[in-house]
């Protein structure tokens, strides 16, 4: 719902997809940007292979720990009051990231980043949903989903080009402009919708940060400490131990982060589920194929960013049509579509790799990949909200964000533990033995996911919609 104080403003179709659209253009860019300037940041800051994950990870912690208490805030605040402080915080920690001199400068500026992407990406999706009429919201997530897989795209290539005409700083300051853009462009194409205006669950938000970082600093650390050691075993007990007081807390709470009840829809749940297995294989896999193109094929970053392209541009033009089809064909058919193309084309690509194999065999499963990660952006964000009510968008879209970013944050650690476990290291005779356990692994987890959305409501458009629907709903698809 909008403030009641303001009347509601009735923007452009599409400056309100822009407005909200271009900061999270902004996260995504630069986190694929990021991935790509990983051998390079091991050579010139002398980062150790941990350290080039936590390089990832610091983000993706950072995000996974704030993200449920800023779409909380949304509610209570004003989603567009949060989503420009996000927007801010993130310019700062660019600023920060640029000018560090060290791998502990630029991992806190890194986390600094993370907290402001999470006041940026779920309600990114809460303002689309909110400031579009129902019936144009399968179109504008598509818009959503393409501007996303704009950043994927153009994220290696924008990476590689700075890196090899300037240097790696530069490609944290180019997010300055862009935030200097965004920043007046949501304050007037976007309203300032409010949720729930309940108070503020830190309990649960200090419960839900302190697992997922134990959980996750465990994986990081296993092979160098032993996954027998004392602290990892400790740390990994701690963090289920926290998980299981978070479920209990939020089933108690007045106001919990995460609305328990919202797991009885069969849509959002298994859509959570799907989004943390597509997370977890594809970016796990992402940050171990990013590298083998520059570590074994020889490729500077610009270099491996082209030949990643048939891969990474490939959702720009699937996830709008995808968006737009929805309705039609359903959510779960393009969905497992796309989980499934994934999984085949990461294990095309582990049961081929070497060595001296050429680029040329890699573009047919790049492209399957692309076309199946753009087949699952806007479908699985629609489904998230299909049966939701208005007021629950940023919880619902702050659990999925959080889980997609757990997920990133697990596949990463836990293929880089496989990669090390095997022996590999930045050295091409070391490289690939180790990588390819590491990609498998991933393509299990994609097909897991396919196997998983069997279970997911059709999500095709309902031809019964009530003629004057509930205020806070606005069920334009149907489970079936």
């Amino acid at each position: 719902m909008s403030d009641s104080l303001t009347p509601t403003r009735h923007r452009p179709f599409g400056l309100v997809v822009a407005a909200a659209s271009v900061p999270m253009f902004m996260a995504t860019l630069d986190n694929l940007v990021m991935t790509n300037a990983l051998p390079v940041l091991h050579t010139q800051l002398g980062a150790s292979v941990e350290e080039l994950q936590w390089f990832v990870n610091a983000y993706t912690l950072a995000f996974a720990s704030a993200i449920l208490i800023a779409s909380a805030l949304g509610d209570r605040f004003g989603r567009r009051t949060v989503f420009l402080i996000g927007i801010a915080i993130f310019g700062a920690g660019s600023v920060l990231a640029a000018l560090s001199t060290d791998p502990g400068q630029l991992i806190a500026a890194r986390a600094l980043q993370g907290l402001g992407g999470a006041g940026v990406l779920p309600l990114s999706l809460a303002l689309i949903a909110g400031g579009v009429a129902p019936q144009r919201r399968p179109l504008a997530i598509g818009l959503w989903g393409g501007i996303s897989g704009l950043g994927v795209a153009v994220g290696p290539l924008v990476g590689g080009a700075v890196m090899e005409g300037w240097d790696w700083q530069a490609i944290f300051w180019l997010n300055v402009p862009v935030a200097l853009v965004a920043i007046p462009l949501a304050l007037f194409s976007l309203n300032n919708d409010f949720g729930e205006r309940a108070r503020i669950d830190v309990v649960g938000a200090v419960l839900a940060a302190v697992a997922v970082l134990a959980l996750v600093h465990a994986i990081v650390r296993g092979n160098d400490d032993g996954w027998s050691s004392a602290g990892v075993i400790a740390e990994i007990v701690a963090g289920a131990v926290l998980l299981a007081g978070f479920v209990a807390w939020q089933a108690r709470a007045k106001a919990p982060l995460v609305p328990l009840r919202l797991f009885r829809d069969r849509s959002f749940s298994l859509t959570n589920v799907v989004g943390f297995a597509f997370s977890f294989g594809t970016f796990g896999a992402v940050f171990i194929l990013i590298q083998y193109m520059q570590v074994v094929q020889g490729s500077t970053p610009l270099e491996a960013a082209v030949q990643t392209t048939p891969w990474t541009l490939a959702p720009m033009f699937v996830a709008p049509l995808a968006g737009i089809f929805a309705p039609r064909v359903g959510t779960r058919a393009l969905m497992i579509a796309g989980l499934g193309l994934q999984s085949v084309a990461l294990l095309w690509i582990a049961l081929t790799m070497s060595e001296t194999l050429e680029y040329a065999l890699l573009v047919a499963p790049f492209i399957m990949a692309g076309v199946g990660m753009g087949l699952v952006f806007a479908p699985s964000a629609t489904a998230l909200l299909a049966t939701l009510g208005a007021t629950d968008h940023a919880k619902a879209s702050g659990v999925n964000s959080t889980v997609r970013e757990i997920g990133i944050a697990l596949g990463t650690a836990v293929m880089t533990a496989i990669f090390v476990g095997a022996g590999g290291e930045l050295q091409p005779d070391l490289y690939v033995d180790a990588a390819r356990p590491a990609v498998l692994v991933g393509a299990a987890v994609l097909f897991a996911a396919a196997i998983a959305g069997l279970r997911l409501p059709a999500g095709r458009s309902s031809r019964a919609v009530a003629a004057e629907p509930d205020a806070d709903r606005e069920p334009e698809l149907a489970p079936v």
